[in-house]
């Protein structure tokens, strides 16, 4: 059915658990929607796969390839990826309100989906699609993972590879959905338990930065988003 694409079942169930691993892209959308309730938890998984798309192209005309062999390329990539973790973190982190804004942003996002709503989505989805596309480790990762399921024999292999990419994104789609809602329902749930919720962004802050100077130092990224 799919020419040139080999075990395409065994690439869609490994990708199926491979996104259910949190890491950096999980751990945003589950604060999203924690934060801003399900609206909110949808455009961070949207603005996710947006990224994952910029990563899938790039590897099949080849600037995935490029910064996998270029040692000054790569290391660009890097810093910047690690830079906007650490960023993204530190802000968490020294936020004024901690979690208690957290729990307090469920409803005053709602409450401004008239009056500007629309401009906190764009930041989320704009913070989700940076929050991919400036990780190296995806870009290996569809290095290393996709060219696996392309058959030796695929008379257009550039295309297949967008297709098995394309395949992944769509399949990835529901199960980061799945993180945003689920985050935003429980969210919803423990509203009283102030207390439990209160460090819910110092938390995710701190495992930003701690991704970001793992990204930093490491000289060598595994494949695995």
């Amino acid at each position: 059915m799919f020419s040139g694409i080999d075990h395409l079942g065994l690439f869609i169930a490994a990708g199926l658990l491979l996104n259910l691993t949190p890491g950096p892209d999980v751990l945003y959308i589950v604060r999203s929607g924690v934060r801003g309730g399900h609206r909110a938890g949808i455009v961070a998984a949207l603005g996710i796969g947006a990224g994952c798309c910029v990563h899938i192209v790039a590897a099949a005309v080849g600037l995935g390839a490029l910064i996998a062999a270029s040692a000054t390329t790569f290391m660009v990539l890097k810093w910047l990826g690690a830079a906007y973790l650490l960023y993204m973190g530190l802000g968490m982190v020294f936020a004024r309100g901690g979690g208690t804004g957290a729990l307090a942003g469920l409803a005053a996002t709602r409450k401004s989906a008239r009056a500007g709503g629309e401009v906190t989505l764009r930041r989320v989805f704009r913070q989700g699609f940076w929050t991919n596309t400036l990780n190296p480790k995806v870009a290996l990762f569809f290095l290393a993972f996709v060219p696996q399921f392309i058959a030796h024999d695929a008379s257009h292999k550039t295309a297949t590879f967008l297709l098995l990419g394309l395949i992944f994104n769509v399949n990835a789609l529901p199960v980061n959905l799945a993180w945003g809602l689920g985050a935003a329902w429980l969210a919803q749930r423990l509203q009283g338990l102030r207390g439990s919720l209160a460090w819910l962004d110092r938390a995710v802050g701190a495992l930003f930065v701690y991704f970001g100077v793992r990204l930093a130092t490491a000289e060598h990224l595994a494949t695995s988003t």
